[in-house]
């Protein structure tokens, strides 16, 4: 072995534990950055004008729906101490809409992608723009740190927003309606703010890997909101369209040719997160929706008539929740796997 080889080898090791030992030096360099970045998206003026917009929207769904649940119970007369407990009322808080302004899982659905692509589209780019990455690089903070704080700090501002708002419903419900929610409302309330983080984490991490991609601000902005309208308003069009020319009602010859198309249609409508996380709020909000797919005569034979409890509804909607999971974590892998590959340059 030459001397050089011997070099080099020793270089490498002395590298590695220089990375080492920078990792083990610095434990809260991590805690530091996600701080610094929390508070950053704080201070935004984008965050906060979205933050206040998501609020007003939603406290008008929650004053409409306790206002039509309250006529309800005014109408019900005699019946109103049954409607808490076999209505699920907490439930409807969620659901229910006079017609004026939509519910609240329809403002959660349309905004939310929105409020995690204003966090996410600059996270990068705006650093390499400003010529602070290749500087925060430049000290002993290994690379991973960067994109794994930016992600958590984003995902701890959703998480706050969020349960806030649930809990701000919650409470207005019991101040208003007088009636408190069930240990299964409770639960149920919680696995659909839960469901609403991991959907929104997904445009997060769709808005940090074209951060990633691209250099500006604008096209990643861009980029990020056209695959929001592809999903949310052209998708669906796109499969009615190639459902009616492929699946046409002169080819439909028995019961099984029209299940197997109706199957095929919600295969790939399913490919979307739109409809996957609106398949699971419906299932979670909605405990008497006791299926997904089409029915036949025969398998409805013997079935009993009430809501699904809670972890028949999980079990349900299991294939959307680990769909959406597993779409969260593919776009996080692409953005830090390119970003760990790309090469910073000082500007």
């Amino acid at each position: 072995m030459s001397l050089t080889n011997v070099r080099n080898k020793l270089k490498f090791l002395s590298l590695r534990t220089e990375s080492f030992q920078t990792r083990n030096s610095n434990p809260s360099a991590f805690m530091s950055i996600v701080r610094k970045e929390f508070t950053d998206y704080i201070r935004s003026w984008r965050i906060m004008i979205l933050g206040i917009i998501i609020l007003l929207t939603c406290i008008g769904s929650i004053y409409t729906a306790i206002t039509t649940i309250s006529d309800a119970i005014d109408q019900a007369g005699n019946q109103a101490e049954g409607i808490g407990s076999d209505l699920y009322l907490f439930l409807h808080l969620f659901t229910v809409s006079d017609g004026t302004l939509p519910s609240f899982i329809t403002f959660v659905g349309f905004l939310g992608p929105l409020f995690g692509i204003a966090l996410g589209f600059d996270a990068i780019n705006s650093e390499r723009n400003r010529g602070t990455l290749s500087r925060l690089l430049s000290q002993p903070i290994p690379r991973d740190y960067l994109m794994n704080a930016k992600f958590a700090a984003a995902l701890l501002l959703n998480v706050l927003l969020f349960f806030s708002l649930g809990l701000l419903v919650m409470a207005f419900g019991i101040l208003i309606l007088g009636i408190p929610p069930t240990f299964e409302e409770f639960l149920r309330i919680f696995c659909f703010l839960c469901l609403c983080i991991v959907y929104i984490a997904f445009w997060l991490n769709l808005g940090i890997l074209f951060s990633v991609v691209f250099k500006s601000q604008a096209t990643s902005a861009l980029s990020s909101i056209a695959v929001w309208i592809f999903f949310n308003v052209f998708y669906s069009m796109i499969i009615n369209l190639v459902s009616k020319s492929i699946f046409s009602p002169d080819r439909m010859t028995n019961v099984s040719d029209v299940l197997e198309s109706q199957d095929t249609v919600l295969t790939l409508m399913r490919l979307s997160p739109n409809y996957l996380f609106s398949e699971s709020t419906t299932i979670l909000l909605s405990p008497n929706v006791r299926t997904l797919g089409p029915l036949t005569v025969e398998q409805t034979v013997g079935a009993v008539a009430g809501p699904l409890p809670l972890s028949q509804s999980l079990l349900l909607i299991w294939p959307q929740l680990t769909g959406l999971a597993a779409a969260t974590l593919i776009c996080f892998a692409i953005a830090y796997l390119t970003f760990m590959r790309q090469e910073i340059r000082t500007n």
